[in-house]
């Protein structure tokens, strides 16, 4: 439902319960408890999505959400990355389904660069990959480690490629909604000698408080083929480099829940 009013920018209640087939009373008890969590705003007659940085924040809504879009973006990426490298993957769910495909061994020997829980988990011990872990304070709204420790030790290495998303790009620059997420993101980058950003349709002229980078300190942008000829033009009059990826629906269905 949170996804629906999220993608939509609005609805009723009446048509959550027809989309929903539930009651109207269900309806309104579960938007209750969206609007408590900061996700949507309620209205008389129906709900808007919440202006606030909450939903995007939670690692576990953000791991159901653009399930295709982030697996075509992950298969995409994969083809920067050749065996021998050294990588870098944030803390992002869009770079974690690189690391489910590297978890397959689709590309090896590799090392992998990562202050993302979800991602250590899926390659730890995995033949062919060397896993670096980054340390820091643990988040678990984020699932990852951050803090002044994670962005020392992101200083202290130097990587083929670093893949980062961010929660929006608009105006020539990638914006994020946490202050002490962009210092660790602003730190990958200069880390990285190429740096890709993965981002689903929805970002694209979206703002967040805080600016990471300009997108000129990326060497490419992926974004799925959801992407409006009106969102492709502002990134081509900032002269960003960017590929669309082709998006399968039947990817992520069946991906034990995230994405």
């Amino acid at each position: 439902m949170a996804e629906r009013v999220l993608a939509e920018g609005s609805a009723t209640a009446a048509e959550l319960a027809e989309r929903f087939g539930v009651s109207l009373m269900t309806i309104h008890r579960d938007l209750d408890e969206l609007e408590r969590q900061g996700i949507v705003r309620k209205f008389r007659g129906g709900v808007t999505a919440q202006p606030s940085g909450v939903f995007e924040s939670n690692v576990q809504y953000r791991l159901k959400t653009m399930r295709p879009q982030k697996a075509a973006l992950a298969s995409h990426a994969l083809r920067q990355i050749e065996p021998g490298m050294a990588i870098l993957l944030d803390d992002s769910t869009s770079t974690l389904e690189i690391a489910r495909r590297l978890r397959l061994g689709e590309v090896t020997p590799l090392t992998v660069v990562t202050n993302f829980l979800e991602a250590i988990n899926l390659l730890a011990g995995r033949r062919g990959i060397h896993l670096m872990a980054l340390g820091g304070d643990y988040d678990g709204l984020h699932s990852s480690f951050l803090g002044v420790s994670c962005v020392e030790a992101v200083e202290q290495l130097r990587v083929d490629v670093g893949f980062v998303s961010t929660s929006g790009v608009h105006g020539g620059y990638a914006y994020h909604q946490e202050q002490h997420i962009v210092s660790v993101k602003r730190a990958m980058l200069d880390a990285a000698a190429r740096n890709v950003l993965l981002v689903d349709h929805t970002k694209l002229g979206r703002v967040a408080l805080h600016r990471v980078a300009p997108l000129s300190r990326f060497d490419l942008l992926l974004v799925d083929d959801g992407a409006s000829a009106e969102a492709l033009r502002d990134l081509d009059e900032h002269k960003v480099r960017y590929e669309v990826c082709a998006t399968d629906p039947r990817e992520g269905d069946d991906r034990a829940g995230v994405t």
